[in-house]
C-alpha cells in the first residue's frame, strides 16, 4: 500500500457530508468541488484562463459523465439511484448552473486529471445533496460512482473533441459571414476595373470583383478544411480508460457509452478506430489547430490587401476607403489607421503560435498517453473564440462598409501593361520591353503609346 506524505494523505477529497465545505466559488456559493480540485489550485496558482472561461469544455464534460452514467445504469454498474442523481447533478453543469464550480486554470500539469476530478468533485457532490434532498442516506462518490469506467486518460479527448465540435460551429459560421461579406462586396463593382499588382509593382488590369470573389474563395475553402478536421475528431476512446484495454470498465461499457453520448450530445460520435492510438496521439487536434491557423491566416491574407490597397490615402495607393471605426492618432488629428485589418493580422499570429505549440506538443507524447493535452486544449479553444469573434468584426465593421475610390482606381490604371501584353504578342517581347525603357507607359491606352 502506498504511504502518502502526510500533506496529501488526506487531500483526495470525498463528498462525505462531513467534509469541511470547499469554501466559496466564483460566484459566492458554497463551493462543490473537494480535495483534489483545492491540491491542484495550490498547484497551479498562477494566471491565465480557467475552466469557467472555457464554457463549452466543461459542457462536454458533463456530457461525458451524463452518457457514462447512463450506460453505467443500463449495464448495472450503477444503483438506478445514484446513477439518476449523478444524472440530475451532470444535467445542471452541463446547463450552466455551476460555472463557478470550476476554477482550475486550463493549463495544468497531470494531462486534465485536475480538470476531470474537479468535475467529479462537483457532480458527485451536488447529486449527494439531490439524494439527500429526496430523504435518501446514500452519498455519491467522485470516483467510484461519478468516474465509474472511466478515466482522465479517456474522458478527456473524448470531451475536449466534444468542446472543439462545439465552439467551431459558432467560428464556420462566423467565417461564412466573412465569405458572404465578400461576395456582397464583388457584387457591388460588377464592371469597374483596377490595376493589378504583382511583387508590388504595376501589373495589367482586372476586375476589382475578382478581388472580392478570390477572398470569399479563399476564406470558403479554409472554413471546409476546419468543418472536415473537426469532424474526425467525432471518432472518441470513451471507454477506453487508461491505457486502451477498457480495464476497470464493465463489458460492454465503451460501446454503450457512445451510443449514450450520441444521444445526449447530438454530436455523431463513434467509438475510436483504434482506441490504443486515440489516447497515445495528439495528432487529430493538431490537424484542427492547423485548420484553425490556416483559417486565421487566409483572413490575415485578406487584411493585408486591404490595408495595402487603402494606404495614403494621399501619400499611398489610396485606392479603397475603410470604414473610420476611430481616430487613428492622438496627435495628428484627421488620421485614421485601418485597425480591424491590423487586428485581424494580430489575431493570426497568436493563433499561428498556438498551432506551433500545439505541433509541439503532439511531438513529445510518450507510450500510453499525452499528458500535454492541456496546453492543446487551450490553444484551439481560445483560438476559435478568437477567429470567431475576428471573422465577425471583419465582416462586419471593415468589408461590408469599404469603398472603392472611383478617382483613384482610374487614375492607378495609367499604369497597366495590358496592352503591352497583348502587343507582345504579335510585336514580340523584346520589342515592347525595349521600347517600355525608354518611353515608361504612363496611361491605360496601349501598347502604341510606348512607340
Amino acid at each position: 500500500m502506498t504511504n502518502w506524505p502526510d500533506h496529501l494523505a488526506n487531500n483526495w477529497g470525498t463528498v462525505d457530508e462531513r467534509e469541511e465545505p470547499a469554501g466559496k466559488d466564483g460566484d459566492g456559493r458554497e463551493a462543490l468541488y473537494g480535495g483534489q480540485t483545492r491540491r491542484a489550485l495550490a498547484n497551479f496558482d498562477f494566471r491565465g484562463p480557467r475552466l469557467h472561461d472555457h464554457p463549452d469544455l466543461i459542457r462536454a464534460l458533463a456530457l461525458v459523465k451524463i452518457a457514462a452514467a447512463r450506460a453505467n445504469r443500463r449495464l448495472g454498474s450503477l444503483a438506478p439511484e445514484v446513477a439518476d442523481a449523478v444524472i440530475a447533478a451532470a444535467r445542471e453543469v452541463q446547463q450552466g448552473s455551476h460555472d463557478g464550480q470550476f476554477p482550475l486554470p486550463v493549463l495544468q500539469g497531470g494531462g486534465g486529471t485536475s480538470t476531470n476530478m474537479n468535475v467529479n468533485e462537483v457532480v458527485a457532490r451536488r447529486a449527494t445533496q439531490l439524494l439527500r434532498g429526496r430523504g435518501s442516506e446514500s452519498a455519491v462518490h467522485p470516483n467510484n460512482h461519478v468516474n465509474r469506467g472511466q478515466s482522465t486518460n479517456d474522458v478527456m479527448p473524448t470531451a475536449i473533441a466534444l468542446a472543439v465540435h462545439s465552439a467551431s460551429t459558432r467560428t464556420v459560421e462566423s467565417l461564412d459571414r466573412l465569405a458572404d461579406a465578400c461576395r456582397a462586396k464583388a457584387g457591388e463593382y460588377p464592371e469597374t476595373e483596377r490595376l493589378g499588382r504583382t511583387c508590388l509593382q504595376d501589373a495589367v488590369a482586372l476586375p476589382v470583383a475578382s478581388l472580392h470573389r478570390s477572398h470569399a474563395y479563399g476564406i470558403g475553402q479554409a472554413a471546409d478544411e476546419l468543418r472536415t478536421t473537426v469532424r474526425a475528431l467525432l471518432k472518441v476512446p470513451l471507454g477506453a480508460t487508461a491505457v486502451g484495454t477498457g480495464l476497470g470498465a464493465a463489458p460492454g461499457f465503451s460501446a454503450a457509452a457512445v451510443a449514450e453520448l450520441a444521444e445526449v450530445s447530438g454530436c455523431p460520435v463513434e467509438a475510436a478506430e483504434d482506441p490504443y492510438w486515440a489516447l497515445a496521439s495528439l495528432e487529430p487536434f493538431v490537424a484542427v489547430s492547423e485548420a484553425v491557423d490556416r483559417c486565421a491566416r487566409s483572413a490575415a491574407r485578406i487584411a493585408t490587401d486591404l490595408r495595402l490597397l487603402a494606404s495614403g490615402p494621399v501619400g499611398g495607393i489610396g485606392e479603397i476607403e475603410l470604414p473610420a471605426v476611430q481616430a487613428g492618432s492622438s496627435i495628428m488629428p484627421g488620421k485614421v489607421n485601418p485597425v480591424i485589418p491590423e487586428l485581424m493580422m494580430q489575431m493570426s499570429f497568436q493563433i499561428a503560435g498556438e498551432a506551433a505549440s500545439a505541433r509541439a506538443a503532439a511531438a513529445v507524447g510518450e507510450l500510453e498517453v499525452s499528458a500535454m493535452a492541456p496546453v492543446v486544449t487551450l490553444g484551439l479553444l481560445g483560438g476559435l473564440e478568437r477567429l470567431d469573434s475576428g471573422a465577425r468584426i471583419f465582416a462586419d465593421r471593415c468589408i461590408a462598409g469599404l469603398r472603392w475610390n472611383a478617382d483613384a482606381v482610374r487614375a492607378n490604371l495609367a499604369g497597366s501593361l495590358t496592352q503591352a501584353v497583348v502587343a507582345a504578342g504579335s510585336e514580340g517581347y523584346d520589342a515592347i520591353a525595349r521600347r517600355a525603357h525608354t518611353a515608361p507607359h504612363t496611361t491605360y491606352a496601349g501598347a502604341d503609346e510606348l512607340s
